[in-house]
């Protein structure tokens, strides 16, 4: 992620927290995970890089890729924040995880 992404996201949270409000693409997260079932990831081998790309997914497909295990996992979380308009400095707030370990496939969803 670039460094100009991660600023712009603290300052949007700092801006919504001085407003005590928060995205509501968190409210849309939590709502999608308890009417939804996890998402879930196939993932395959592609030019040297890892690519997952999301089976159940009910508004699209969420695309994304990774040099390693640890970056693709970061970007997969990303990119699910991304769907829903939160930006990357509430990830902790929207405390996505992975269930599983699955090396073919896997599903993330809220905690």
């Amino acid at each position: 992620m670039s460094f100009s992404k991660i600023l712009k996201d603290w300052l949007f949270k700092a801006y919504l927290k001085s407003n005590k409000a928060v995205p509501s693409g968190l409210v849309d997260l939590q709502k999608y995970f308890r009417s939804n079932d996890a998402i879930t990831f196939k993932r395959h081998q592609e030019d040297g890089l890892i690519v997952a790309v999301s089976e159940n997914f009910r508004f699209g497909s969420i695309v994304t890729f990774g040099e390693n295990e640890r970056e693709l996992d970061e970007k997969i979380k990303d990119a699910i924040l991304t769907s829903f308009g939160i930006p990357s400095s509430y990830a902790k707030e929207a405390g996505i995880v992975r269930n599983g370990d699955e090396r073919q496939s896997f599903a993330y969803a809220a905690a």
